[in-house]
């Protein structure tokens, strides 16, 4: 199997309480997150024994399960239990990513309708050993034709695996040679990446778009929350394109790739074209605070 990293074809993925081989690690085809998409889900990162964020994801997972009138839904204890058990039986106390997964469940039939649900939701725990998927040293953007979602038709703020909105956006970049694509909003605004939040730097202030019509990412209060307690400027504002042209620096952050320098968007170089001072800065500083602050695993 050709895998990214040789150590990922032999891991164990949690399944509604089993753990099971990467190959046989699978859901049935009546199960919710297949006919529909109709699932929520949350990505964390494993430092050095540590979980970053850990109750932030657990507490945005029952949010948006909420939201979506999920029944059955097992409890933040019990998410967190397989979390440590997949862990554990894979050995990963450093350098993994997690991806968790809570479906509404099988159904009794195709069809959309929830009232098929009849046996409560699937849980799947699926634990890599992944790195940052992005360079310390920076990426290139374009901005993507495809509007990301407004909350008149699918709230942001349900962290949901209804991702084709972001997928669309992904295909945009890789056409164009690029490593991720702005989205803005309806209104023209920019909002976040396809799978990132957006920040940008002017005159030392560090500015991000209102989490309206995106996510508001766990990474991303992180470091609005470093910050405050560095005295960094920061604020939440409508930010337009020019705003992004002419920005001193602009990075993005997530789980998935922390914080990455933007050097370059639609053809423009950002800066000087190198990771800014307040980029590194906040590097450094957020994975300190990862380390320092996550959750340590109980084995």
């Amino acid at each position: 199997m050709n895998v990214p990293d040789p150590r990922n074809a032999d891991i164990l993925v949690y399944v509604n309480g089993v753990l099971r081989p990467r190959a046989d690690a699978t859901v049935s085809v009546f199960d919710s997150v297949v006919q529909g998409g109709d699932a929520v889900w949350e990505g964390l990162r494993v430092y050095n024994g540590r979980i970053a964020e850990l109750d932030g994801h657990l507490e945005r997972l029952q949010d948006s399960a909420r939201a979506l009138a999920f029944t059955d839904v097992p409890g933040s204890e019990h998410v967190r239990d397989a979390i440590f058990a997949t862990l554990q039986a894979n050995g990963m106390t450093d350098d993994a990513h997690i991806r968790l997964t809570l479906t509404r469940g099988e159904k009794t039939t195709s069809g959309m309708n929830p009232s098929f649900n009849q046996s409560g939701c699937t849980l799947i725990v699926l634990a890599e050993w992944k790195p940052p998927v992005y360079p310390d040293d920076g990426i290139r953007v374009i901005t993507a034709s495809t509007r990301r979602n407004t909350p008149q038709c699918l709230d942001s703020k349900i962290h949901h695996n209804n991702l084709l909105n972001n997928i669309l956006a992904s295909i945009e970049a890789n056409v164009a040679g690029m490593d991720s694509a702005i989205m803005l909003d309806v209104q023209g605004f920019v909002s976040e990446t396809n799978d990132t939040n957006l920040f940008l730097v002017r005159g030392g202030t560090v500015l991000t778009p209102h989490a309206d019509s995106c996510l508001p990412g766990l990474t991303r209060a992180m470091i609005l929350r470093i910050c405050a307690e560095q005295s960094i400027p920061a604020e939440e504002r409508n930010l337009s394109l020019t705003d992004v042209y002419t920005a001193d620096e602009v990075f993005t952050s997530g789980t998935m790739g922390e914080l990455t320098p933007v050097l370059e968007a639609d053809g423009r170089q950002i800066g000087d074209g190198s990771p800014g001072p307040t980029t590194m800065r906040l590097q450094k500083l957020h994975r300190e605070y990862a380390y320092e602050y996550g959750v340590p695993l109980p084995f």
